[in-house]
């Protein structure tokens, strides 16, 4: 059942940032660092007004109205993006084989985990740099969802099959995640 009216929600651009609404393509930058985004719906509009974009939907339905909610926060995450970026953090942790953890190219290559010979391998997405100090990874990038998913898949690449986890905690683990890169 529909609800009368309408449902919209406003989010301001800060100074130094653009954003540029192009069909159903919004494209936000800041100096060097630009994210762009599809952002789709047929009853959704997104439109660019002064300082603040508009995303609206007339006569909306339960759905309607939180996927205006979902497009307001994805615009939120990319403007923190290209002002302040995102950081992740990772521990290394091992207890019974020493595990050595790089970078090659776009590969977080895991080697020695569990003693094994080949190194498992996570996929590194977007413009995500990502830095090992000691037992320490640091993930950076300006795309919240690049850099979430690139920790997920180091996660992923060290988890254990077979054995109690509550003896085997050897991996790398999420520490902190959604901080500001630039502080």
């Amino acid at each position: 059942m529909p609800v009368a009216g309408f449902v919209e929600e406003r989010v301001k651009v800060p100074d130094g940032v653009t954003v540029a609404v192009q069909g159903d393509t919004v494209r936000v930058s800041a100096g060097k660092t630009s994210l762009a985004r599809r952002l789709s719906h047929p009853r959704v509009a997104i439109s660019l007004q002064g300082r603040e974009v508009v995303i609206r939907c007339d006569l909306p339905k339960r759905m309607e109205k939180a996927i205006v909610g979902t497009f307001a926060a994805h615009l939120r995450n990319m403007i923190h993006g290209v002002t302040k970026g995102w950081r992740y953090r990772m521990k290394i942790v091992y207890s019974h084989f020493p595990m050595k953890a790089g970078v090659k190219g776009k590969e977080f290559m895991i080697e020695n985990f569990l003693g094994e010979r080949h190194p498992r391998k996570a996929p590194i997405l977007g413009d995500t740099t990502v830095k090992v100090e000691g037992d320490q990874v640091t993930l950076e990038g300006p795309d919240i969802e690049a850099v979430s998913q690139t920790a997920a898949n180091i996660e992923r690449a060290t988890r254990i099959k077979g054995f109690d986890p509550r003896v085997f905690q050897d991996g790398i683990y999420i520490v902190s995640k959604g901080e500001d890169a630039v502080s």
